[in-house]
């Protein structure tokens, strides 16, 4: 994602929470570079639920945020996050696993 677009993420996330700009963006920044680093060197495939069970871990004990603050902060960017995910899956499709039925290649975090 490029500053445009994830200053339009904080926009919309500040405007939907009560939540101040600077933490929501500190939120949202560490969580999407975390998932923008694990596309790059992840080796194994994720379902999305892990998948976003792990960042919003990672995003959880990187800002020191407490977890439902994270949580919903993460949740309301959904769609962007989603996007990130689908366009990382276009570049590395060995990385993220669209469905459960493939339970048999999907490897926990």
């Amino acid at each position: 994602m490029i500053d445009h677009e994830i200053h339009r993420v904080v926009q919309y996330v500040t405007a939907s929470t009560s939540y101040g700009r600077e933490t929501v963006a500190e939120i949202l920044k560490t969580g999407f570079g975390e998932l923008s680093a694990l596309a790059t060197q992840a080796t194994c495939r994720f379902d999305r639920e892990t998948l976003l069970e792990y960042i919003s871990q990672w995003t959880i004990k990187r800002t020191g945020h407490p977890e439902p603050l994270v949580r919903e902060v993460l949740g309301c960017a959904g769609r962007w996050l989603d996007e990130l995910c689908d366009h990382s899956a276009r570049q590395r499709p060995d990385l993220l696993a669209r469905s459960l039925n493939d339970e048999d290649e999907v490897e926990s975090i």
